[in-house]
């Protein structure tokens, strides 16, 4: 799952919204710096992505990949089940994408002196090019890919693969709207039990 997702995935907590936004970019046992629900969404993120990369489903979408991008095909399915989401966001969430975007940019911001350097780096650029609300169209899903192959240390041709999201754009969305409810139950499940 990427940050859409990840975001939607935990619920009303902000804290717990924060924590599972930067959980990328908080390592180890890093997290324990951080109030009671920000490590609660860290921890959520991380199981969030364990699930994820071993359901059955998500494995067909990135076989779909395997051949061409190896093991960036896990990277591109995510931004796709993003844009997936993006794309189908009134099935999910009573709020219009464009309000909900805006209150993400503005709740993470308001933790600005928590966040992790690279978060830090990487929210203006977020925010200046809306990529909550522009993971709802193909362009936007090409801008993303693009500008994670141009911060990959070896040649990963995910500039390439908005291209095989159109080719196979049926299929993806199929995948997309068996696991998504699968991750949901999951991730309400796991907070539940915290």
């Amino acid at each position: 799952m990427n940050f859409l997702a990840h975001l939607y995935l935990s619920g009303n907590n902000e804290e717990i919204i924060v924590g599972n936004f930067i959980g990328d970019f908080v390592k180890g046992k890093s997290y324990e710096v951080y109030s009671k629900d920000i490590q609660l969404g860290i921890l959520l993120h991380r199981n969030i992505d364990e699930y994820t990369d071993h359901h059955k489903v998500v494995l067909r979408s990135k076989k779909r990949l395997w051949g061409k991008y190896r093991h960036y095909a896990a990277v591109i399915v995510d931004i796709f089940y993003d844009h997936f989401l993006a794309v189908n966001w009134t099935d999910f969430h009573n709020s219009p994408l464009t309000d909900y975007a805006q209150y993400i940019y503005e709740l993470i911001q308001s933790y600005e002196n928590q966040l992790p350097k690279g978060v830090k780096h990487m929210l203006p650029y977020m925010i200046k090019h809306n990529w909550l609300l522009n993971y709802a169209n193909t362009n936007g899903i090409h801008d993303a890919l693009s500008g994670m192959a141009r911060r990959t240390t070896f040649k990963s041709k995910m500039d390439e693969a908005v291209n095989d999201l159109k080719h196979h754009y049926d299929e993806f969305e199929g995948e997309f709207k068996v696991f998504f409810p699968d991750v949901q139950a999951f991730a309400k499940d796991w907070l539940k039990h915290k």
